[in-house]
C-alpha cells in the first residue's frame, strides 16, 4: 500500500519555491489535502495582511495536491478562480482542498483558505475553484 502523505512531502519537498516559502503538506489522502504555511512578515503586504499571492499559492497548490490525489502525480492546474473572503491575519494560513468531480484527464477542486490566530482560531479568508489536468 502507497503511502500517499509520505509521497505528497515528497513531491512537495521537490518544489523549490514551496520549500523556500516553508510549506507543509499535513493531509494527503482521496478525501481531503491540507498545507500549512507560517504567516511571516516577509509574506505579508503593507497593511500587515497576508499577501493575496500567497494565498493564491496555497490554494493552487492544494489544489493541484487534491486533483492529483485522483489522476495521478502528473497534474497541471488546467485554471482556478479564487475569492478572497477576508484579510488573512494570524500565525498560519491552512488551505484544504478536495476533489468535487473527477473524470480520466481532468478534475474539479474547490480549496477553502483559513488564517488562524495565536490562539487557534480558524477564520476563512478565500476560497477557490480550478481544473487539474494530466499532463501524460
Amino acid at each position: 500500500m502507497i503511502d500517499m502523505l509520505a509521497m505528497g512531502q515528497q513531491i512537495l519537498a521537490s518544489q523549490a519555491f514551496s520549500v523556500f516559502l516553508g510549506t507543509q503538506l499535513t493531509a494527503f489522502n482521496d478525501e481531503q489535502v491540507e498545507l500549512h504555511l507560517p504567516l511571516r512578515n516577509e509574506l505579508k503586504q503593507q497593511n500587515g495582511f497576508a499577501h493575496g499571492g500567497v494565498l493564491s499559492y496555497l490554494a493552487d497548490n492544494a489544489l493541484t495536491f487534491a486533483g492529483g490525489a485522483k489522476l495521478g502525480p502528473a497534474v497541471l492546474t488546467a485554471e482556478y478562480k479564487i475569492n478572497y473572503l477576508r484579510p488573512a491575519v494570524g500565525s498560519k494560513l491552512i488551505a484544504r482542498a478536495s476533489v468535487i468531480y473527477a473524470g480520466k484527464s481532468t478534475a474539479t477542486c474547490r480549496c477553502d483558505v483559513f488564517c488562524v490566530s495565536e490562539d487557534g482560531v480558524e477564520k476563512m479568508c478565500a476560497i477557490a475553484q480550478g481544473t487539474i489536468a494530466k499532463t501524460g
